[in-house]
């Protein structure tokens, strides 16, 4: 998932189409992000210690991360974003014994 918390994007499917807002978590297992004043629901809330109270809270929940696009910050339109990466980093290759001896009756 390309998508980071702090990115401005705006909502493509769904109830709240059309509406922008801010990253605020990203679940990267279940490709879900929650956006502040999106998809907002009703919980129920019971209280809990002595000066909390109960009663229904609104909240935003998760949505899914292929219903959102990236906002770019430069043209205020929504874009998809790539990564590039510029150099592999070569790992060193470990010989077995089997390598190391094949080399030696080679020589």
């Amino acid at each position: 998932m390309k998508l980071k918390v702090g990115d401005k994007v705006r909502v493509m499917v769904g109830k709240d189409k059309g509406k922008e807002g801010k990253i605020t978590h990203t679940f990267k297992l279940e490709n879900k992000v929650v956006v502040e004043g999106i998809n907002m629901v009703k919980k129920h809330v019971k209280p809990r210690s002595g000066n909390e109270t109960g009663g229904i809270v609104d909240m935003e929940a998760k949505i899914d991360a292929s219903n959102v696009m990236l906002i770019d910050p430069k043209t205020n339109k929504v874009t998809r974003k790539v990564v590039k990466q510029t150099k592999k980093a070569e790992k060193p290759v470990k010989k077995t014994e089997k390598q190391k001896k094949s080399k030696k009756e080679e020589a």
